[in-house]
């Protein structure tokens, strides 16, 4: 019979700006590869780290908790690997009453579409489109 072996993963502690920093990082990550949904899903709202290692996350509607879980396992790997700790967990509440963090006027989705697809300024010359119409 072969002996049994355990591997013992590292539990190293963490403060909550390191952890945000690497989910910030992982947004980014995402961003740049192109999955902007859930790059926005995962800025919507800044996580809160309890207990230790426990992450908790509050996301505005079971959709967006949806979307979110499809993408959990990369993160909780990402932060684990970065932040040394196999111990760490990620809960997601559903608040319908969030506030997105910034109200945005039309110029300002305007730019940040613009920074997203400088095309849409062709477009909008094109057109003759007014963004405050």
């Amino acid at each position: 019979m072969k002996p049994v072996t355990y591997t013992v993963l590292p539990t190293e502690l963490f403060t909550e700006t390191e952890m945000l920093i690497q989910w910030n990082n992982y947004a980014k990550k995402l961003g740049e590869k192109g999955y902007r949904i859930m790059e926005s899903l995962l800025m919507i709202n800044d996580p809160k780290l309890n207990a230790g290692c426990a992450i908790t996350i509050e996301l505005p509607n079971e959709g967006s908790k949806l979307d979110f879980e499809s993408e959990k396992i990369g993160l909780l790997g990402h932060l684990r690997g970065h932040l040394h700790n196999h111990d760490i967990t990620i809960e997601v509440i559903v608040n319908e009453t969030i506030q997105n963090k910034r109200n945005l006027n039309d110029q300002d989705r305007y730019n940040r579409l613009l920074e997203l697809n400088p095309n849409i300024e062709l477009l909008r010359n094109t057109f003759g489109l007014d963004v405050n119409a």
